[in-house]
């Protein structure tokens, strides 16, 4: 019986020797791994992108307001003119001769006005002494004001074709670049219901904007001078910088999609920009520089209760004891409230902080945490390999004091 219970015993403290052993040899197999970042500053930006179309600041359309052959052409494409400069003529004999023909109109109709102008006054005299009848006065007084207004009327078609003839000449009429010329020398032009354009003049190229086209779910977030970068496909590594400058409320239909017209005035000193061209833009509708952050990561991270627990029970007891016991679950009411984890050392402990606007990847730190402080992106266990082992006993590590070499 007593033999019995020596048996009894020894086999106990075989169990509870090989407990303490298993759990010593498992807490050997493995450690725990932290990703942390630590707080500082950056920029929170969200922005809204699009495509649109570079086009010069202003562009006008020179056409010609008469008809006729053109004779001469002074300048070419790309060619830079001054307001005031000819840029063509037309052939000029048809209209001065319908000027030189209204001119004899006008001598013809002077000449008529001075012969019943005489003789309105013969008759007014003798009208006045009764001397010729009431109906003979009126007929010359009716030619006397019928040739004032043949008179007006000679000189006003003089007037019209004396301009014609000034039209024969087509200037400038603004500082600019030729972008079009739609004629050749020889060509006939007819100026009927719409006037037809010969050139195309874009004022300064070094001003360029971009017609950017916003959907109509995100005009809402753009305002005027917000932040612009845009890429076109001639320059595919380079940005352009640019800022909106006008929002124009009139919306476009295509395909069921609305979309509205958005300017961005672009600076093109260096003239790489042309018209035409395709923009891919990038809108910064919310920025700020500066500014202390905290990854939107570390704001979802939740230890998970049985890598915490186990954590817990590597720790020495003075350590664990100054660490939370459990994870208790947080009810976030308030969005501007977020918890983080942070890390000192061994110990990780929650932490309430205040946060700002977001861009999806960080958020601005309003309050809760100082600059430098270490906050904990994920937490995982990791089971030691044979080669990690290895690497632990590595010769190249520092040995504790007394331990074997091989």
């Amino acid at each position: 019986m007593k033999k019995s219970y020596l048996y009894t015993g020894g086999a106990l403290l075989i169990v509870i020797i090989g407990y303490f052993a298993f759990t010593k040899l498992k807490s050997a197999e493995q450690t725990y791994s932290f990703e942390t970042v630590k707080i500082g500053k950056g920029t929170i930006s969200n922005t809204v992108t699009a495509t649109g179309t570079i086009e010069a600041i202003k562009t006008v359309s020179v056409g010609t307001q008469v008809s006729g052959v053109i004779e001469k052409i002074y300048v070419d494409f790309n060619s830079v003119v001054k307001k005031g400069q000819l840029l063509a003529q037309l052939d000029e004999t048809p209209l001065q001769a319908q000027l030189d023909q209204s001119k004899a109109t006008v001598d013809q109709a002077e000449s008529q006005l001075k012969y019943q102008k005489a003789t309105f006054d013969r008759y007014k005299a003798l009208i006045a002494k009764k001397l010729i009848a009431q109906s003979d006065y009126d007929l010359a007084e009716y030619n006397y004001n019928n040739a004032i207004a043949s008179l007006k009327n000679a000189k006003s078609v003089y007037d019209k074709n004396k301009i014609n003839l000034a039209y024969a000449r087509i200037y400038s009429p603004i500082d600019g670049v030729i972008l079009n010329r739609a004629v050749d020398e020889g060509q006939t032009v007819a100026a009927s219901f719409n006037t037809p354009t010969l050139f195309s003049i874009a004022n300064d190229l070094t001003q360029m904007r971009v017609e950017a086209k916003i959907d109509e779910a995100d005009i809402g977030q753009i305002a005027m001078n917000q932040r612009v970068e845009f890429t076109v496909d001639a320059f595919p590594d380079m940005k352009f910088a640019g800022a909106v400058s006008e929002i124009r409320k009139q919306p476009t239909v295509t395909s069921n999609v609305v979309t509205y017209t958005v300017i961005i005035q672009a600076p093109n000193p260096e003239s790489k920009l042309l018209p035409g061209m395709t923009a891919s833009t990038t809108i910064y509708v919310n920025e700020k520089k500066e500014i202390a952050v905290v990854p939107g990561k570390a704001l979802r991270f939740v230890p998970e209760p049985e890598v915490y627990s186990g954590y817990l029970k590597s720790l020495p007891g003075d350590l664990a004891g100054k660490m939370a016991p459990t994870i208790l679950p947080k009810e976030k009411a308030d969005p501007k409230t977020g918890y983080v984890w942070l890390k000192h050392g061994p110990i990780i402990r929650e932490q309430e902080v205040k946060i700002g606007d977001n861009d999806g990847i960080n958020y601005e730190l309003i309050s809760g945490l100082e600059q430098g402080e270490e906050v904990v992106l994920s937490m995982a266990v990791v089971k030691l390999t044979s080669e990690t082992k290895k690497a632990a006993r590595s010769p190249f590590m520092p040995q504790r004091p007394g331990g074997s070499r091989r």
